[in-house]
């Protein structure tokens, strides 16, 4: 009976010793398999970065061409701009740029500013007199002019009738538009944020914004023979402010007519003439 106690507790001891043994090897083994997988995505991820870096070597480099390109065409773009203008038209830009304000002047950075700077300054002393300049302001986008006429002098409070004393300006205007037979132009009414009195005969900003862009349409084609086909009226109300509308003063710069004049090249060089 002892022997055969023995026999088991030694065969249980060996079997037991056995199973240990093999489990070891197991872990052994799946530790080694662990440290090669870490060692092989430590070697990719060190190829993966090498190809990132040389990729955005690459990037940094197709953006530095890119500009240079862009440089490129700029400077051709404003050489294209000095042979489209003739020698005359060159003389007149030096002529007019000579009597533009110095501080405005110097915030012309290529030819374009200078060109469009010009045009603005010749345009506004043709189409305003000393007691209008303030209430015209004249900018340009390429060749796109775009006059802003404050409400103080076209229209008053709420109205959409015309003020009897923007006719002089209205008449110069359609001298302009009336000069070149390809120019379109496009009458943009804004008002500011204010809304009208319940019950008024205008419904709201955006109806009174196109009835006066509307009326300045009409007037331009039945008073000053301008080409209806030429004209195009249209109303913001009060959804693109120049400033916001927190006080009188702001409201003021929001009330505004723009009028926006697409010339053709040549007729948007002739506006260079100083000779007003």
């Amino acid at each position: 009976m002892k022997k055969i106690l023995l026999l088991t507790v030694l065969s249980a001891t060996m079997l037991t010793s056995c199973v240990s043994k093999k489990k070891y090897v197991e872990l052994e083994t799946e530790l080694s398999n662990t440290q090669s997988n870490l060692q092989r995505t430590a070697m990719e991820k060190e190829e993966a970065q090498r190809k990132l870096d040389a990729i955005e070597v690459r990037v940094a480099d197709y953006n530095a061409k890119i500009n240079s390109l862009k440089d490129e065409n700029n400077e051709k773009m404003e050489m294209n701009d000095i042979t489209a203008m003739s020698n005359n038209t060159k003389a007149k830009m030096r002529n007019t740029l000579a009597k533009v304000d110095p501080s405005e002047l110097s915030k012309a950075k290529t030819l374009e500013d200078s060109i469009n700077l010009a045009v603005s300054y010749n345009l506004k002393k043709s189409i305003t007199d000393e007691t209008e300049s303030d209430d015209v302001q004249i900018t340009i986008d390429k060749t796109v002019v775009m006059i802003n006429v404050s409400d103080k002098l076209l229209f008053k409070s709420g109205s959409y009738r015309i003020n009897p004393k923007a006719n002089n300006l209205m008449q110069k205007l359609a001298e302009v538009i009336n000069s070149e037979p390809s120019m379109e132009v496009m009458v943009e009414g804004h008002t500011d944020s204010q809304t009208l009195v319940p019950g008024s005969y205008i419904q709201d900003n955006w109806d009174l914004s196109v009835r006066r862009a509307t009326t300045i349409v009409r007037l331009l084609q039945d008073k000053y023979n301008v080409a209806p086909e030429k004209l195009i009226a249209a109303g913001r109300s009060s959804y693109v402010p120049l400033v916001e509308n927190s006080s009188k003063e702001n409201m003021a710069k929001n009330r505004r007519t723009r009028i926006v004049i697409i010339p053709n090249l040549d007729k948007f060089f002739s506006m260079l003439d100083s000779e007003q």
